[in-house]
C-alpha cells in the first residue's frame, strides 16, 4: 500500500511539473532581459549584455559615443510591459535625462530575440533615441540667460550688466612675435603677475585668447592704443554684472565670476566652463534665483564632423531632438539706499582698522546702508562682526532698571572705581569729576559712568538683562532680513565679575554693528525693529529668511569670544512706547549734557546717541573698540571701529560726518 501511494504521488508531481513547463512561455526570461537592458543603458555600459546584430564591445562603444556630449549626465531608464511573440519580444524603454534644470523624456522600443535559453537585444541606433539614425551622435548646446540684477531702494541698479573690456593675448594674431615677450609686456601694462601670465600664455594652444585682466570701460586708464602696441594683444568689448564701483557694498552683495572647476564639479552638470556664478554675499546666497535656468538644445549630428565643418555646412546637418528655452533669473530687490551706502563707505575710507557703519529706518526696519571699511579686508564686519558693545549696551541696562522701578531721574552712585570679587572697574579716562557722586540715572547714562551701572547690578539680574536686550530686537531671529547676519548674544546666566562686566557691555555680551543699530532703532520706533534687507527672497534660495546668527561666522579675533549660540524667537515682552520714551530722553541727554555734544550741530531732527568703548586683549593698557549709536528722525545709525580708542573721539566724528551729509 505504501509503495502504491508513493508511486501515485510521484506521477502527480511529474504531471504538475510538466504542466508548469508548458505554461512557461519565456516571459519571465524576456522581462529579466528587459530590466537588465534598462539598467545597463542607465549606467551607459552594455558591455556585459547579450547583443544580437552587433558585437557587444562595438555596441558599447557606440553607446558611449552617442551620449558623450551629455556627460556627466546619465539617464534614468525604465522598461515597460513586455510583448511576447514566440522567441521574439518587444519592450518600451522610458528614458529621462536631467540636463541642468531641463528634463528630457522619450521612449524607444527594444527588440529581444531568444537564442537557446538566453534573450539577446537586437541592437540598433533607434534603441538609444527613437529618431537617431545610424552614424549619428548627440550634440548639446547650452544657452545661459542674462543674469538678473540686484536692485536697491527705488529699484536702483546695484549690480547690473556694465561694459567691460577683456584684455589678453590673441595667439592667432601674434604673427612671428614671441608670445612670451608679448605676455610679459601686457602683464606689465595691466599690472598682473608677469611670470604667471607668461606661463599661462605659453601653455595655451595656438588658437587661444588668453585673458589677462577685465577692465571696466568707464574710467579705464589703459587705452586701446597701449594694448594694440603689443603684438597679439587685444581688448574685447564685453559686459558683466557689476556694482557701480569695485568696492560698493561688496561684502554684502558679493560678486560674480566664472565658475571654478570645483563649483562646476559640485554642480553635477548644472554648470559648465564659462558660466558665471555668484561668489560671496547675496550673489552667492541667491545664485539660483539670479542665474535663472539655462536653455538647452539636443541635436543629432553626423559622427566625425568637426565643429568647423558643421558651421561651414549649408544647410546645417544637425537635427533638433529636444529643446528647452532659457529662463531669465528674477531680480533681487533690496532696501539698500545707494546714496547712503556710498556715503557710509566714503566716511570709512580713511579708517585703518576694521570698521563699519550701519544705517536703518526704524519705522520699517529697512537696512539702508551696511558698509564695512577697507580695514575689514572684505569681511562683512557690518553684519557679521561679533564684538563687545561697551557702553552702548547701557541702553539695555537702562531698560532693565526702568522695568524694575527706576526712572531717568532716579539717583545712582557714580564713584571713581568699584571692586567686584577682587576685580576693580573704573570709568573711562577723562571722566569729569563734576559728574561723580549721587547723580541721576540720566546723567550717569549721558556721561557713561561705568561704576554707577555696575553698582546697580544687584537691582538687575542677568536674566533681566537678556530679556531687555531681546525686547529691543537684539539676539532674536530676523525672519525678514533675508541675509546672513549676527544679531547679538546676551547670556541669560552670569554671576560676580561676569555679571558686572555685562552691565558695561563686556564679558560675554556680543553685538554686531547691525545689532547695535537695531537696538537704537527700537528706541526711536517705540517697539522692537525687525530688520529687512531682501524684499523678495525666492523660494529656491536656500538661505532666504536666514536666521540672524550666520552659520559658521567666526568671532572677531579681537574680541576673543567664542561663537554665539543661535538667536531666540522674538521677545514676548517687547519694549513699550513709554519705556522707549524714557530711553530717548536719556539718549538725548548724551548730546545735550554728555560727551556727544558735538552732535548738537547736526541739522534737522534732534539727535539722540550713546557712545561705547569696549576693552579687549591682554595689553596694558588694553586696546579698545570704539562705538557710537544714534537716532536722527527716522534714521538709526551704528558706527564701529575695531581697536579705535574711545567711542566719542573716534567713532563720534565719523557719525557726525555721516549724519550731516545724509541730511
Amino acid at each position: 500500500m505504501g509503495k502504491t501511494k508513493n508511486l501515485v504521488l510521484g506521477l502527480a508531481a511529474l504531471m504538475i511539473a510538466g504542466s508548469l513547463a508548458a505554461c512557461d512561455d519565456g516571459r519571465s526570461g524576456a522581462e529579466g532581459a528587459a530590466k537588465q537592458l534598462a539598467s545597463s543603458l542607465a549606467a551607459l555600459d552594455v558591455g556585459s549584455l547579450a547583443v544580437d546584430g552587433k558585437d557587444a564591445a562595438a555596441a558599447n562603444e557606440q553607446l558611449k559615443a552617442v551620449f558623450a556630449a551629455l556627460d556627466p549626465a546619465k539617464p534614468s531608464v525604465e522598461s515597460g510591459a513586455v510583448k511576447l511573440d514566440g522567441d521574439k519580444a518587444s519592450v518600451p524603454l522610458n528614458f529621462t535625462w536631467k540636463i541642468g534644470t531641463a528634463e528630457w523624456k522619450y521612449t524607444s522600443q527594444a527588440a529581444l530575440k531568444k537564442s537557446g535559453d538566453k534573450w539577446a537585444v537586437q541592437w540598433n541606433s533607434a534603441l538609444l533615441e527613437p529618431d537617431l539614425k545610424d552614424g549619428e551622435v548627440l550634440d548639446k548646446t547650452v544657452t545661459a540667460p542674462s543674469r538678473a540684477e540686484i536692485l536697491g531702494a527705488g529699484d536702483a541698479k546695484l549690480i547690473s550688466y556694465r561694459p567691460v573690456v577683456q584684455v589678453g593675448i590673441d595667439k592667432t594674431a601674434i604673427g612671428s612675435a614671441d608670445p612670451a615677450a608679448s605676455a610679459a609686456k601686457l602683464a606689465q601694462l595691466v599690472g598682473v603677475d608677469e611670470a604667471a601670465y607668461v606661463k599661462q600664455v605659453q601653455a595655451s594652444g595656438p588658437q587661444a585668447f588668453v585673458s589677462a585682466i577685465t577692465l571696466r570701460q568707464e574710467g579705464r586708464t589703459i587705452t586701446d592704443q597701449q594694448i594694440a602696441a603689443i603684438p597679439g594683444a587685444r581688448g574685447i568689448p564685453d559686459s558683466l554684472p557689476l556694482a557701480p564701483t569695485r568696492t560698493f557694498a561688496r561684502a554684502v552683495l558679493g560678486s560674480v565670476a566664472e565658475a571654478s572647476a570645483e563649483q562646476i564639479q559640485k554642480a553635477g552638470g548644472a554648470l559648465k566652463a564659462g558660466n558665471v556664478v555668484g561668489t560671496g554675499g547675496l550673489e552667492e546666497q541667491y545664485d539660483s534665483q539670479l542665474r535663472g535656468q539655462d536653455g538647452v538644445s539636443i541635436k543629432a549630428r553626423p559622427q566625425g564632423m568637426t565643429d568647423d565643418q558643421i558651421k561651414a555646412a549649408k544647410p546645417d546637418p544637425r537635427r533638433v531632438l529636444f529643446a528647452a528655452d532659457a529662463k531669465a533669473g528674477d531680480p533681487l530687490k533690496t532696501t539698500l539706499d545707494p546714496r547712503l551706502q556710498q556715503l557710509a563707505e566714503d566716511t570709512l575710507a580713511g579708517v585703518g582698522p576694521a570698521s563699519a557703519i550701519v544705517a536703518l529706518r526704524p519705522s520699517t526696519g529697512a537696512v539702508l546702508a551696511a558698509a564695512s571699511g577697507p580695514g575689514s579686508n572684505g569681511y562683512n564686519t557690518a553684519m557679521l562682526g561679533q564684538y563687545a558693545p561697551g557702553s552702548t549696551f547701557k541702553i539695555v541696562d537702562s531698560l532693565a532698571l526702568i522695568r524694575n522701578g527706576m526712572t531717568p531721574d532716579s539717583k545712582v552712585e557714580c564713584t571713581p572705581t568699584i571692586t567686584v570679587d577682587g576685580r576693580t572697574f573704573k570709568n573711562a579716562e577723562g571722566y569729569p569729576a563734576s559728574s561723580l557722586g549721587s547723580v541721576a540715572l540720566r546723567d550717569a547714562f549721558a556721561h557713561s559712568c561705568n561704576t554707577a551701572f555696575i553698582s546697580s547690578r544687584d537691582k538687575v539680574s542677568q536674566a533681566q538683562l537678556e530679556s531687555a536686550a531681546t525686547s529691543l530686537g537684539v539676539a532674536v531671529q530676523a525672519p525678514k532680513l533675508g541675509a546672513d547676519a549676527f544679531l547679538g548674544s546676551v547670556p541669560g546666566n552670569a554671576d560676580g565679575t561676569e555679571h558686572a562686566a555685562s552691565m558695561i557691555g563686556q564679558g560675554k555680551v556680543l553685538l554686531s554693528p547691525l545689532a547695535a543699530a537695531i537696538m537704537a532703532g527700537s528706541v526711536a520706533h517705540g517697539a522692537p525693529v525687525s530688520p529687512q534687507l531682501v524684499l523678495n527672497p525666492g523660494a529656491a534660495s536656500p538661505s532666504a529668511g536666514a536666521t540672524p546668527t550666520a552659520s559658521g561666522a567666526p568671532s572677531s579675533s579681537a574680541s576673543g569670544a567664542a561663537p554665539a549660540s543661535p538667536a531666540a524667537p522674538a521677545s514676548d515682552k517687547p519694549v513699550t512706547p513709554a519705556e522707549a520714551a524714557a530711553l530717548s530722553d536719556m539718549m538725548r541727554a548724551v548730546v545735550t549734557s554728555g560727551h556727544a555734544g558735538f552732535l548738537a550741530s547736526v541739522p534737522g531732527a534732534p539727535v539722540g546717541a550713546k557712545t561705547g568703548t569696549a576693552e579687549f586683549g591682554n595689553d596694558n593698557p588694553p586696546k579698545t573698540h570704539a562705538w557710537i549709536v544714534a537716532v536722527h528722525g527716522d534714521l538709526a545709525v551704528a558706527v564701529f571701529v575695531e581697536d579705535g580708542g574711545l567711542g566719542a573721539t573716534t567713532s563720534g566724528p565719523l557719525l557726525k560726518s555721516f549724519l550731516t551729509a545724509a541730511g
